[in-house]
């Protein structure tokens, strides 16, 4: 069997720097804080019992907007419109 030698790595020949913020030169003042916005509270979003009023005022706008659009004067105005689309001549 052969026999298996593990070669060292060397280090790094120079160490990384992290980026310096330049000196301030005379008469300048120091960089000042940026104030923190507030956070919002823990619990935004909304909670169940809102979902649940948004759903059935929602249900009631959809049943208020079908007995409009199922009533005589606007199903008649609907109907005619549907009739003179059919028969248009292009």
């Amino acid at each position: 069997m052969s026999e298996i030698r593990f070669v060292p790595v060397p280090p790094p020949t120079r160490p990384r720097r992290l980026p310096t913020r330049p000196e301030p030169g005379p008469g300048s003042r120091p960089p000042t804080r940026r104030p923190r916005r507030a956070r919002p509270p823990a619990d935004a979003g909304m909670s169940t019992a809102e979902y649940a009023v948004g759903t059935l005022a929602a249900a009631a706008l959809a049943a208020g907007l079908h007995q409009v659009v199922t009533s005589g004067s606007i199903l008649g105005a609907l109907q005619g419109l549907v009739e003179r689309a059919l028969h248009a001549v292009l």
